[in-house]
């Protein structure tokens, strides 16, 4: 069977990749001219060129294919021209959408985001049955993703077989770029996190997410969306963990919001003036204002989606920072966290003889 991956050279697309290619699926990749593709080194995909942007060069990319992932998103919570992130988050969904339908693909699985859904909602966890509306959503790339889940949902409604997936924030080894949340954790790891915020996420490791795409491909219902999550965690909480990984001592002061808003503000400032990125993007201190809670128990129940171990993925990716040298020398992984035997490199998938795959993690919880 043929798979189409988009996104293939990003984070979670080349785990996905990976894991197709490991199950003997023939995976076709969409990369664009200037696409890094070192996470793809190696590995035996059919690359075919190709820009979201430009409808015409996907024909070629759609031809055969009877699966289509699409996980390529232009991610970035700071960019001097905000069109380009609709331009390839939106528009490009849709130019995919049109090539699929007319192509006949058997099944699409869009990646949206965790943004669409994780917003305030009383004492309750937000689910996939909540009800967001644009003006909640933060910033460029949350009002894209939003956007383009819509385009999804609606071309469902016409009849193209779609399952949307909504991962949370996945860690582990691989993030080359890094994501967002990687910047993070390296920040907390190279001494550049002095304070933190009263904030949390919900942290998934990033091989579970890949096995659940799969499952939504096989198991998932059409039009229907399944939140890829795995822990609720403080952001101080991650610290604790990462600290017992890597021997530095967590940031013991707290920045009230306030605080952080006025350093986004002025960092934003000065940044226009000087043509650079911003060092504390000011939507990121927005996201902080509430945390990004949510239940996942809808993906563990119709697909049998299992998150593997936060402390594991969280070691995986400190030892793969430190060994790719994006730690500052002395700054890595300093003994053998309590996790180690948990995650055995990389968690394990089978597919029975006889039998669907099953594509959930073996790995002790």
């Amino acid at each position: 069977m043929v798979c189409l991956v988009t996104g293939a050279s990003g984070f979670l697309g080349s785990h996905l990749a990976r894991l197709l290619v490991q199950h003997g699926e023939q995976v076709r990749v969409l990369v664009r001219p200037r696409s890094q593709t070192r996470a793809l080194a190696g590995l035996p995909v059919e690359r075919v060129g190709g820009d979201l942007r430009d409808a015409s060069s996907l024909v070629a990319a759609v031809q055969g294919v009877r699966r289509v992932f699409h996980l390529a998103a232009d991610y970035r919570l700071w960019t001097p021209n905000p069109q380009e992130i609709y331009d390839s988050n939106v528009a490009g969904t849709r130019h995919l959408l049109a090539a699929a339908r007319r192509a006949g693909v058997e099944k699409f699985v869009y990646t949206s985001s965790v943004a669409t859904l994780a917003v305030p909602r009383g004492d309750d966890l937000p689910d996939e049955q909540t009800q967001a509306r644009l003006e909640e959503m933060i910033g460029h790339y949350k009002r894209s993703k939003f956007l383009a889940e819509r385009e999804v949902l609606a071309a469902s409604r016409d009849g193209l077989p779609v399952v949307v997936v909504n991962p949370t924030a996945p860690v582990g080894p691989g993030d080359w770029k890094p994501t967002p949340t990687g910047r993070i954790i390296l920040d907390f790891l190279n001494g550049r996190m002095p304070a933190y915020v009263e904030t949390g996420l919900n942290l998934v490791p990033v091989e579970s997410v890949a096995a659940g795409h799969v499952l939504a491909a096989e198991r998932g219902r059409i039009g229907e969306r399944y939140i890829l999550g795995g822990r609720n965690m403080m952001l101080k909480e991650i610290f604790a963990v990462l600290s017992s990984i890597s021997g530095r001592p967590s940031p013991r002061i707290r920045l009230p919001l306030a605080l952080a808003l006025v350093a986004g503000y002025a960092d934003s400032f000065a940044s226009r003036l000087l043509g650079r990125e911003p060092r504390v993007p000011l939507e990121g201190v927005r996201m902080a204002r509430h945390k990004m809670f949510v239940n996942s128990s809808k993906a563990e129940v119709e697909l049998g989606f299992r998150a593997g171990s936060i402390e594991a993925a969280l070691e995986r990716a400190v030892r793969w920072y430190g060994e790719n040298n994006y730690l500052k020398q002395g700054q890595a992984s300093r003994h053998a966290g309590p996790w180690r035997e948990a995650e055995a490199a990389r968690p394990a998938f089978v597919k029975p003889k006889g039998g669907p795959a099953d594509w959930r993690e073996k790995t002790d919880r």
